[in-house]
């Protein structure tokens, strides 16, 4: 058995494992002006097929839209671990309902992309060609 192939069955649930605290904006500041970090984590492939699915819209004559804001702010509140987008009372501090609600009260549309970009880098969706430049290094 490869090296490759012996990592890849020992890592059978990676997704579950992975995390990262990541700056996603320089609003978010401490008090001692240290900036804070999200915790996030990765996803898993059902968890970004599922939320793929949701974000389609069936129209007339079966054509499909893609609702891309909505999948960003799926990802971001799926991926994040703190803060808790889909915290009960934090819902009802805000006067909002659903967590994307709340995502889009509390945070910029800049800041909730940035936050997906970095939850699907995590998740192992990167640049082939940016890849390619680092193994070339």
């Amino acid at each position: 058995m490869s090296q490759l192939q012996a990592f890849l069955n020992a890592n059978t649930n990676a997704s579950n494992t992975i995390t990262e605290q990541v700056i996603i904006s320089n609003r978010f500041k401490k008090e001692n002006g240290e900036l804070m970090k999200f915790t996030i984590r990765a996803l898993s492939e059902d968890e970004v097929d599922e939320i793929s699915k949701a974000c389609q819209k069936f129209g007339k004559k079966g054509k499909v839209d893609f609702e891309t804001k909505k999948y960003t702010r799926m990802v971001a509140i799926a991926g994040t671990k703190d803060p808790n987008f889909r915290d009960a009372e934090s819902l009802k501090a805000v006067g909002v309902i659903s967590s994307e609600e709340y995502i889009k009260k509390v945070l910029l549309p800049g800041e909730i992309e940035n936050l997906a970009n970095e939850i699907l880098k995590l998740s192992g969706y990167q640049d082939l060609d940016e890849l390619r430049e680092e193994v070339k290094n």
